[in-house]
């Protein structure tokens, strides 16, 4: 079985309005989800090997495996996609389409912060739906619970506190909201963009 790495290549680093000290704390998260994702693949398959899948042991650790696995996933999505000094300019048939689809840019933008702000610790995150050809905005309270089955995640926010706590205390969502915008790397998000469009997997490294 081959075992998840932390991604050291993803994590960045002198972005505008979010300090490394954000970023390191945040940091710290990402490495314990992709440690627990290994740890429990590893026991899994161990109850497995010793015919355990009908214990309530085996269904707790399954649970949790989603949430860990999730967790390491979107975060690798998440830092990947943070940048200082990029435009949405960079994605030219990202912004066509969702110009297209909600009459501008602005908009589309305004809607994904409007689902980040829900009343609720979670991820917003715009997804293509490579059925319809249309980006949808969605809500996700836990990692695992509200991803929407083959849609391709284009546009990843981080909206539990751990994501700003460091740099804008309990009630700074909106400034933390104002900085990962600055802060998107628009050539990441137009990559992921014309891959699932060509129906292509996109991958996160």
């Amino acid at each position: 079985m081959s075992e998840y790495s932390v991604r050291e290549e993803l994590k960045p680093s002198g972005l505008d309005g979010i300090s490394d000290a954000q970023i390191t704390d945040h940091w710290g998260l990402y490495v314990g989800y992709v440690n627990q994702s290994n740890a429990l693949h590893k026991e899994l398959a161990e109850m497995r090997a010793a015919g355990k899948v009908g214990s309530l042991a085996y269904a707790d650790r399954r649970r949790r495996f989603g949430f860990e696995y999730n967790g390491m996933v979107l975060h690798e999505y998440y830092f990947a996609q943070l940048k200082p000094g990029s435009s949405i300019d960079q994605a030219p048939g990202f912004k066509a389409a969702v110009t297209e689809q909600f009459g501008s840019a602005e908009v589309w933008h305004e809607d994904l912060v409007s689902a980040a702000k829900s009343r609720s610790v979670g991820w917003a995150i715009a997804y293509y739906d490579g059925t319809t050809g249309q980006i949808n905005n969605h809500f996700i309270q836990l990692h695992e619970d509200g991803n929407v089955g083959g849609f391709v995640p284009l546009v990843i926010v981080d909206v539990f506190e751990h994501a700003y706590m460091v740099d804008w205390k309990a009630l700074g969502r909106a400034d933390y909201l104002a900085a990962v915008h600055k802060n998107m790397n628009w050539g990441v998000v137009e990559a992921r963009f014309q891959a699932a469009r060509s129906g292509q997997i996109f991958k996160r490294f």
